[in-house]
């Protein structure tokens, strides 16, 4: 193809994205008036219109028309046992409380049953190669959700240990009638998840929430796709659906018996097995509320120059979500209908922004979703493995080795720089890219 018919080509797939990006918008229009306005907010307004936007769209989950096309059954039970004297909400990939479809639908069948609302967070000694960094992060984030729960009268638990080894026990103590959790593809939550559902109760029902992505994964497609060109239709098929408000999480009505006790923040740090040589960020406060933060600053500075500058590591124009995407202490869908409600002055970035908030960032669940092989050379099409093999005693130029890379002792000043400003280790540097930091700032 000539270099005309490949430029035409490039922009009729172009128009075609938009166009499916403006019908989504067209139907929601109503809706998206309603968000936070193109008008810069302080962090106090933004979360109180998103506040706003949440009671608008209903009082509570108990009557909104939530959409089970969300929900898994991972159980043969389907209803909850008469005997049943609270649920659980087994919080683990989406730690947060508001904006979280798993809890909602948790709180809906509390309410429905008229009981108590546990939560319980598993905190497991170490997890692969994370750090203190990482963990720091995530407990501080908790602590945050400690205290939402109790303000809302839900009972926060801090769990030490795997799933199996101690929900099994907690269920018991509490007569737990029925279990609800959030969804992870990759293969040790998962895991997680097979273990428990063995040890459960075979009358109490056990699901699943995706409360990660806009479109559940098993909803976006029923198998593996391989670019987000075949996922991008498909996903902005079903998104008008699923890209609703969310109703909010209320002060729940049904106390357990007994509040628990105050977490103990410093023991749980001290549970930790873990590298504590490689110290805590402090560009990024942990929590929601430093997610709040981060997007209102993004919303109101750096949305404009997202389209065209966002892949410039010499500028500011990412969201820098990431590491609260990571943790699952913000909702992407929020991040998202707080984003449209600025398109009347910046919808190419817009535009950009759902792109690979949405469209790429789920095609990465589904790839670990369908595809046992996800972190290997294995998962990889084909093709590629055929190429990489055919090419496999190639001379190559240079030759390092995981300590020259980690200590930026190469030829390539980029990525020297980049090693050396943001501290990354090698697998984080070649997914995340540019302008990315280990604990998560990728190029959102």
């Amino acid at each position: 193809m000539d270099k005309e018919g490949s430029k035409k080509t490039t922009r009729i797939k172009n128009q075609k994205r938009k166009s499916e990006l403006d019908s989504s918008e067209s139907t929601k229009k109503s809706r998206s008036e309603s968000l936070p306005g193109s008008k810069p907010l302080d962090d106090v307004d933004f979360v109180q219109q998103i506040a706003q936007c949440r009671t608008a769209a209903c009082e509570s989950i108990e009557a909104f028309k939530f959409n089970k096309k969300r929900v898994r059954v991972l159980s043969e039970a389907k209803d909850c046992p008469d005997e049943g004297k609270g649920v659980l909400y087994w919080m683990s990939r989406d730690q947060r409380v508001q904006d979280n479809w798993a809890f909602l639908y948790a709180q809906r069948l509390a309410l429905k049953l008229k009981l108590p609302l546990y939560v319980c967070f598993c905190l497991v000694p170490n997890f692969r190669e994370a750090t203190i960094r990482q963990f720091g992060f995530m407990l501080k984030g908790l602590a945050e959700v400690e205290k939402e729960c109790r303000n809302l009268d839900i009972s926060f638990y801090l769990l030490m240990g795997k799933a199996k080894d101690v929900l099994p026990e907690f269920i018991k103590n509490h007569h737990i009638g029925g279990v609800v959790t959030d969804f992870s593809p990759l293969r040790i939550p998962s895991a997680w998840v097979t273990e428990l559902s063995a040890l459960l109760p075979k009358d109490v029902p056990f699901c699943q929430v995706d409360a990660h992505n806009i479109v559940p994964c098993w909803v976006a497609s029923p198998k593996l796709e391989y670019s987000a060109r075949t996922i991008r239709s498909k996903i902005h098929k079903v998104l008008n659906e699923y890209l609703t408000e969310f109703p909010p999480l209320i002060k729940h009505p049904h106390k357990s018996p007994t509040m628990p006790k105050s977490v103990n923040w410093e023991k749980a740090a001290e549970f930790l097995e873990v590298d504590r040589t490689v110290k805590e960020v402090d560009w990024a406060q942990p929590g929601t509320t430093g997610a709040y933060h981060t997007l209102a600053t993004f919303c109101n500075k750096r949305l404009k120059f997202y389209e065209s500058d966002r892949n410039d590591p010499n500028k500011e124009a990412l969201s820098d979500l990431s590491p609260w995407f990571h943790f699952g202490q913000i909702s992407p869908q929020r991040c998202v209908l707080a984003v449209r409600g600025f398109r009347s002055r910046a919808k190419e970035s817009v535009d950009a922004f759902i792109e690979e908030s949405v469209i790429r960032r789920e095609l990465t669940d589904n790839f670990c979703f369908y595809n046992e092989n996800y972190d290997s050379i294995k998962g990889a099409a084909k093709w590629a493995q055929d190429t990489l093999e055919a090419h496999r005693n190639d001379k190559r130029a240079y030759v390092y080795n995981r300590q020259q890379l980690e200590q930026a002792k190469t030829h390539d000043n980029l990525w020297n720089a980049a090693q050396a400003v943001c501290g990354l280790s090698v697998e984080f540097m070649i997914k995340a890219g540019k302008n990315a930091q280990s604990l998560g700032r990728s190029g959102i």
